[in-house]
């Protein structure tokens, strides 16, 4: 992740949290005051940003707060495992508590989830992908959760490829037409990816030279026949309603890649708490 992007991110996050001080530290405690604590698993999950996001925060918010014990990103711990010791000023360790532990629970849910796709499709040659179906302000480091997971990264925002979905279809009138007039205005380096539903729209797609080509929603079958339509001429994603019990299925139709909203927009937070020591 880039560090000023995220760091920005982060101290707006510190901002929304802690408003204009935290009345019930800053009452309790004074600045000079010291101590000690650990961030601790309540249960078994892949680890997503204790590093990477959960100790900056905590140096965001007082360069002398000190991390150490750092559990690794895509490291899968158990209950009771350390995930970090922090240690510094009272009043900041206090401050940071929230908004580090929310972000490391939001991380390492979506990077336990991925996993367990990836787990899945493990004797396919796929690809698990996540979607833009992130939460606003938080696409940077949900993306990176999903690696972290083991998964891939599908377009990071509008300017990163062409995607032709149905609206575009429809707006332009055709496949064909959306493509043509792509491929004029479009740099050549830009892979074209269309959105197909059909068997129709497949063959479509691979007539006007599509670089890859979106199964949206399609049933096995369709599915199998479409990979074998396109018969390598062009990447294959798979797309819609794939969950962990049907992936492995979508992956032995032999497509490429399986694109999962669900990866960024349904995984549950795992379960982490900050236990004081000193």
């Amino acid at each position: 992740m880039d560090k000023f992007q995220l760091h920005s991110m982060l101290r707006s996050f510190l901002a929304e949290d802690i408003g204009h001080g935290d009345l019930s530290s800053e009452a309790l405690f004074s600045s000079e005051e010291k101590g000690r604590a650990r961030i601790v698993a309540r249960q078994s999950f892949v680890v997503a940003g204790a590093g990477s996001v959960a100790a900056e925060v905590f140096c965001l918010q007082n360069p002398e707060i000190q991390t150490t014990d750092i559990a690794a990103d895509s490291t899968a711990v158990a209950s009771g495992d350390i995930l970090a010791t922090v240690s510094g000023p009272v009043v900041d360790l206090l401050k940071a508590e929230r908004v580090a532990l929310n972000l490391l629970q939001r991380l390492s849910g979506i990077a336990t989830l991925t996993a367990a796709f990836v787990e899945k499709v493990k004797l396919y040659p796929v690809r698990i992908t996540d979607t833009r179906k992130t939460t606003p302000g938080l696409r940077l480091l949900e993306k990176y959760a999903v690696r972290a997971g083991g998964g891939y990264n599908h377009r990071f925002n509008l300017s990163d490829g062409v995607l032709i979905k149905d609206n575009h279809i429809a707006a332009c009138g055709s496949l064909t037409n959306a493509v043509e007039t792509l491929r004029e205005n479009v740099p050549h380096t830009i892979k074209i990816e269309v959105e197909t539903d059909t068997l129709e729209q497949v063959r479509e797609a691979l007539e006007c030279g599509a670089d890859i080509i979106m199964l949206d929603n399609m049933d096995l079958e369709s599915m199998k026949e479409a990979v074998s339509m396109i018969n390598g001429k062009a990447l294959v994603e798979a797309s819609g309603g794939v969950n962990i019990d049907t992936v492995s299925v979508v992956a032995a139709t032999g497509v490429d890649i399986i694109s999962i909203g669900a990866l960024t927009h349904s995984a549950p937070s795992c379960d982490i708490g900050m236990d004081w020591l000193e």
